[in-house]
């Protein structure tokens, strides 16, 4: 009988959908916030970037000082000091307080998110570490499509307010249900700190975070000026751009659940050059879009599709590719330093888009894009041809028993 997925699992996917949320909902409600708290938009607009800078900071650091303790115990207080992050933020009086509440909220998401990660690939069956990690994946992919909308639609009807009390309530429930169902994975053996810092001088794990930066800059820089890129191939109105975010969100969803499968078929090194390699050819065709004048809806439809599958499915072959790498000891420090990679590659890509756009025009925005993927693809370490996975030890439970899981390489 096929065993079915546990609900912590789903739990955790609910966690990652809250703290993306919690990061871009806001992006919703600028305008709002603004004249409520009588500041400027551009004001505003530093509440996401604050976020973000703390969120990237925040991951290493906290995983350092957290990655010995009980992770069930980690992620649990960790989402209740996010909920009261989020608590703050709606009944923030001015705009300092408001800013306050975004570090607490972002500290905890940062840790949080390291975590997730962390119980999702070391909690996993063997064989099915990819799957695990994809579905958690899941919440931050379908975060990109729904929390723009959710916090205007919540702004207008309830007000800017009623976004942080709504991710407040999620973060409220997935505490919950994480105390009474998460595996009971205890934290890693104490150790100096030189050997808790280890990944910052592996070179495996700098070459894969260097990957992960150039797949985020590359890939995320197209994303972050997809409305100028509809409008110059297809002519793109408000809707057309609407239907394109709709096929991003929809086959990157597919895409982070596919590659966490392909992952545990294949091994995660070899599944990674897979996506590395899709994401360029899906960048290069639409370069050629936009160069040929051959564009239209429905070819740009198609092309936004293939290149959401690449974009969005890295994480799972990547994070796996760093767990094989160092093992499960200080596997939540590398993951976090990862998610530094994957923020500093999301702010790469927007500076680096603008740049161009300023130079030249959009049309050159996938080519610059398809050459950092290109890149990412000729670093990525290569699978070990005839090699299968490879055990990685899981430390133990709270009851003692350790087990063996498999990773592929």
């Amino acid at each position: 009988m096929k065993r079915s997925l546990p609900g912590w699992l789903f739990l955790l996917f609910l966690t990652l959908l809250a703290t993306a949320t919690d990061e871009f909902i806001i992006a919703g409600v600028l305008k709002t916030i603004a004249a409520d708290l009588d500041v400027s938009v551009s004001a505003a607009g530093q509440l996401v970037t604050v976020f973000a800078i703390v969120y990237a900071l925040g991951a290493p650091t906290l995983a350092v000082v957290f990655e010995r303790f009980p992770k069930r115990i980690v992620m649990v207080l960790g989402l209740l000091v996010f909920v009261l992050g989020n608590v703050g933020a709606a009944v923030s009086p001015n705009y300092w307080t408001l800013m306050a509440a975004r570090v607490v909220a972002a500290l905890a998401a940062a840790i949080v998110t390291s975590v997730a990660f962390t119980m999702a690939a070391t909690g996993a069956p063997e064989g099915k570490q990819g799957r695990y990690i994809g579905i958690v994946t899941a919440g931050m992919t379908t975060a990109l499509f729904t929390s723009v909308p959710l916090g205007s639609w919540l702004g207008g009807e309830l007000g800017w307010r009623a976004t942080f009390w709504l991710i407040a309530a999620v973060g409220t429930v997935a505490a919950l249900g994480l105390l009474c169902s998460a595996p009971k994975l205890v934290g890693s053996a104490p150790a100096p700190l030189r050997e808790r810092l280890g990944p910052l001088r592996d070179p495996a794990v700098l070459r894969l975070i260097t990957v992960t930066f150039l797949l985020a800059g590359g890939g995320l820089m197209f994303y972050t000026y997809l409305g100028e890129f509809t409008a110059e191939v297809a002519g793109g109105s408000y809707a057309l751009l609407s239907v394109m975010l709709l096929i991003v969100g929809v086959t990157g969803l597919v895409g982070a659940l596919m590659a966490g499968r392909v992952a545990d078929a294949i091994g995660p090194r070899r599944s990674l050059r897979i996506v590395a390699g899709g994401h360029a050819v899906a960048l290069v065709l639409a370069a050629t879009l936009a160069f040929s004048g051959a564009g239209g809806a429905v070819a740009l439809g198609v092309v936004v599709a293939l290149y959401s599958v690449f974009a969005w499915g890295f994480p799972p072959p990547i994070q796996g590719s760093i767990l094989a790498a160092v093992g499960p000891q200080v596997g939540m420090t590398a993951l976090a330093l990862n998610i530094s990679g994957l923020y500093l590659g999301t702010g790469a890509a927007g500076a680096i888009g603008g740049a161009i756009i300023g130079l030249a025009d959009v049309r050159w925005v996938p080519v610059v894009g398809a050459a950092m993927v290109a890149l990412s693809f000729l670093i990525a370490p290569r699978g070990r041809r005839g090699a299968g996975p490879v055990a990685v030890e899981v430390p133990a439970s709270s009851d003692g028993v350790k087990e063996s899981r498999q990773a592929g390489v």
